[in-house]
């Protein structure tokens, strides 16, 4: 992994095609780390070379959960020092085995890890919903995770309701409220509060795990029967599973809608349950999640609403019935236009009888060899036995497969225009573009650091050529300006 592109010959100077005056402008509202002629060379500094440069890209992230403490915090009424520091431990960790993101969880039960006038601060930071915790999670975690470059994409639940009170536009199943998907109102709040996160904090992304209509309970019926009574009193003919799939259709296309108006650099994804229907593929049996939750992810896809779904794979590749090969090669047959498929591992079964270290191996083997088919990395649930390296399972990946650091990959909806080099100060201070992420520094051919940009983003470069580039906010990266140190 993370070899480079570094393709010899490919010189220009500054000023060339290669992009030395292509500026891109930030997009609205995002000042961008540098001043606007951050392209003009120092006074006295004579143009650099520029060679083309790039990486194995792919995304190594891990889901930080929230709801009943599960991950993060590890209880609630702790300071706001001690949840901080917990919180950065837990980015320490994966910062340190060159993991490239964290999908911390926002919205557990239509409440909020950060200050909103939409929904409750949650119980699992106070103890009491509604508290004020004296901070704001979210600011604090985006902040944290860009010092240790790794993303952070804002996760929540869509419908899972207050756990304390019946909410409007709600129905009880499983003991708890459940947001009626069927409710227009209930659309607009989920588009509301995910407008609110997306205008307000520096976000990379926004993420919908597998919970939409609930998972089936035995004895228990989900009853939305006045909502589709109204619906065909009012004239709709789609039977009661077509218009349960339309509802949550209808809320995917329009968080897609939203997102590309709102902030098109942020990433929008979902992480459906791992299993379409039984039968797809050939011996696969298990849950119907088109038919028993209403999720019709491929739809989503083929549709281009989502820049990436991230399926469930949770079995390993010993169990047929659920067989992971074979769901992993069927996963792969979808991403189309740019689009990603990132495969989520359950870490939590380590060091089971059938979860051994090995199995992990594996399975990162498998689907490295699905790259060309648009598999682009993993998200582990959760990131508890990652940082806690439980059986070594953070080792392996830091040493067999994460040894080198990879920025995410690039958006399927990334402007196709020459992005913008790093003006260079000496060797000591990279002056990055406007609208970038992170400067890419390469060495002999590997890329060897991914930092934060700033401006300036101060350089460590010992003797040897380098090649430093920008990359943006839709994850483009420029060509890389040679440096020698000698």
């Amino acid at each position: 992994m993370a070899r480079v592109a570094f393709i010899a010959g490919f010189v220009c100077a500054l000023a060339s095609a290669c992009g030395g005056d292509d500026a891109t402008e930030a997009p609205s509202g995002d000042p961008g780390p540098g001043p606007a002629d951050a392209q003009k060379p120092p006074e006295g500094d004579p143009p650099r070379a520029q060679v083309s440069v790039g990486h194995d890209r792919e995304m190594r992230g891990a889901w930080v959960a929230t709801v009943n403490n599960s991950t993060w915090p590890s209880k609630p009424g702790l300071t706001p020092a001690a949840s901080q520091a917990e919180l950065v431990g837990i980015f320490d960790a994966l910062a340190s085995a060159h993991m490239n993101a964290v999908f911390l969880h926002v919205r557990p039960h239509a409440d909020a890890f950060y200050p909103s006038t939409l929904e409750p601060w949650s119980k699992y930071l106070t103890g009491t919903q509604g508290v004020d915790p004296g901070w704001d999670p979210l600011a604090f975690a985006v902040t944290e995770a860009h010092k240790r470059r790794l993303e952070l994409h804002a996760w929540i639940n869509p419908y899972r309701g207050l756990v304390e009170a019946l909410a409007a536009d709600a129905v009880q199943y499983g003991g708890q409220p459940w947001m009626n998907p069927a409710s227009k109102a209930v659309q607009q709040h989920i588009y509301d509060v995910l407008k609110d996160i997306l205008t307000r904090y520096d976000v990379d992304g926004v993420h919908l795990d597998d919970f939409f209509y609930p998972y089936p309970i035995s004895g228990e019926t989900f009853d939305d029967s006045a909502s589709y009574t109204a619906y065909t009193n009012g004239g709709g003919t789609l039977s009661l599973g077509d218009w349960r799939r339309d509802n949550v259709n209808t809320l995917i296309h329009g968080i897609s809608d939203l997102v590309a108006k709102t902030k098109p650099e942020a990433r929008f994804g979902v992480s459906p349950f791992g299993i379409y229907r039984p039968g797809t593929p050939p011996g696969i049996t298990g849950l119907d999640a088109y038919a028993d939750i209403y999720c019709d992810a491929p739809h989503w896809m083929k549709e281009g609403w989502v820049d990436y779904l991230a399926p469930q794979l949770y079995w390993p590749t010993t169990k047929t019935a659920q067989a992971y090969e074979k769901l992993l090669d069927w996963w792969a047959t979808l991403p189309e236009n740019g689009q990603s498929i990132f495969i989520g591992h359950d870490a939590t079964s380590i060091g089971l009888a059938t979860w051994p270290l090995s199995e992990y191996d594996t399975q990162m083997q498998l689907l490295r060899g699905q790259r060309s088919n648009g598999v682009r990395g993993s998200i582990f649930w959760s990131a508890t036995p990652v940082v806690a390296d439980k059986d070594g399972l953070r080792t392996m990946l830091a040493t067999e497969y994460y040894g080198l650091p990879a920025a995410t990959p690039p958006l399927k909806v990334a402007p196709t225009d020459v992005l913008a080099v790093p003006t260079i100060a000496g060797s000591t201070t990279a002056m990055p573009p406007s609208g970038t992420r992170f400067v890419a520094v390469y060495k002999d051919g590997a890329i060897v650091d991914l930092l934060p940009a700033a401006s300036p983003t101060p350089l460590s470069l010992t003797k040897g050529t380098y090649a430093i580039s920008a990359i943006d906010r839709f994850g483009r990266e420029s060509a890389g300006v040679v440096v020698d140190v000698p």
